[in-house]
């Protein structure tokens, strides 16, 4: 198995998708929104890819957040809202604003695992701050961290009732960014004090079971490399102060932060001490090229994975709509 998660191409699997990643066996796949179709379509398509690799534990992951990071979109699938929305109930009632959260959690599996989808890429944990970037914007759960870390343990557990696991993103916080490190490198000229507001969340967090990093630079601990990359911020920020033991995903690798071929991105990666390498625009010489650089994953990698599938129980047996309805009349949407 190679530590790395790919996407793919388009609705269903080429042939020559069907052949590479037979051989390549990497760890999981992301989908996109040009991977979902309908409710069928997704099942087919994730059911494909469990049996191209016997693995039932096979993680098969997706951006659903709500608001703008939406893959399963209207109308085919209900409409999420994003973490603003919880935080501005939050301000009037904290304990309604996490109810809401909880339902939506379980909303959001409950789409998710009818579609074969087993790991969703959430909660956002990240700060926002006066002036960041808008690629955290209203997808964030405030300004407060134990707001936000209150709202990301709500829907974190409501997506562990739905028998989905959850991935807290994006550490050691993203907040502070002034740039999208979609588009460029990021700089954080934060004091280690000041960071530790930002930290917060993802201690509080600690324990779920996997993880994303951030393409950002933090001054106070490594003035040259971004999180991804660093040996310093991953072993003693991540798993060190955070506490972090989880499996540990890179951000997207694509992303134009980080420099150099996608091989030479995802070789720096892993031996900074990510677990995972995410790769996610189906592109088939950058593909080869990250399996022919990267090692097979270690111990230390499937230990995490195993931890990581199994701490997702069975799904609690509620509707869709009795969810849908929960969360909207706590939110006044209804």
């Amino acid at each position: 198995m190679k530590p790395v998660i790919f996407g793919l191409s388009g609705p269903t699997l080429t042939d020559d998708e069907r052949a590479f990643f037979r051989e390549a066996a990497p760890l999981g796949y992301i989908l996109f929104k040009r991977n979902c179709v309908d409710p069928a379509q997704m099942r087919a398509l994730t059911d494909d890819l469990r049996a191209l690799h016997g693995r039932d534990d096979l993680p098969i992951t997706i951006d659903q957040e709500g608001g703008r990071v939406a893959r399963m979109q209207p109308p085919v699938w209900p409409a999420f809202p994003p973490g603003a929305a919880f935080d501005a109930l939050y301000e009037r009632a904290p304990i309604s604003a996490i109810e809401a959260a909880r339902a939506n959690g379980q909303a959001l599996a409950a789409i998710l695992r009818a579609a074969g989808v087993n790991v969703d890429l959430a909660p956002m944990l990240d700060v926002a701050v006066e002036g960041g970037t808008p690629a955290i914007g209203d997808r964030a759960f405030g300004r407060d961290p134990m707001r936000v870390a209150a709202l990301g343990r709500a829907l974190l557990d409501g997506l562990n009732r739905g028998g989905v696991a959850g991935v807290i993103k994006h550490m050691p916080g993203h907040g502070r960014a002034m740039v999208d490190s979609h588009l460029e490198l990021p700089r954080v000229k934060a004091s280690a004090v000041e960071l530790e507001a930002d930290l917060l969340p993802f201690q509080r967090l600690a324990h779920a079971p996997m993880g994303m990093t951030a393409h950002i630079v933090f001054e106070a601990w490594d003035a040259e490399l971004p999180a991804t990359l660093s040996p310093t911020v991953i072993g003693e920020i991540i798993r060190g102060r955070i506490g972090f033991d989880g499996l540990l995903f890179t951000d997207d690798i694509d992303m134009k932060a980080l420099s150099g071929t996608a091989g030479e991105k995802a070789e720096r990666a892993l031996a900074a001490g990510c677990d995972v390498v995410l790769d996610c625009w189906a592109r088939m010489p950058e593909m080869v090229e990250i399996v022919s650089r990267i090692p097979d994953a270690p111990a230390a990698c499937r230990d995490r994975l195993a931890r990581a599938m199994g701490s997702v129980g069975e799904a609690e047996d509620v509707p869709l709509a009795e969810l849908l309805a929960k969360r909207d009349a706590l939110l006044g949407l209804s």
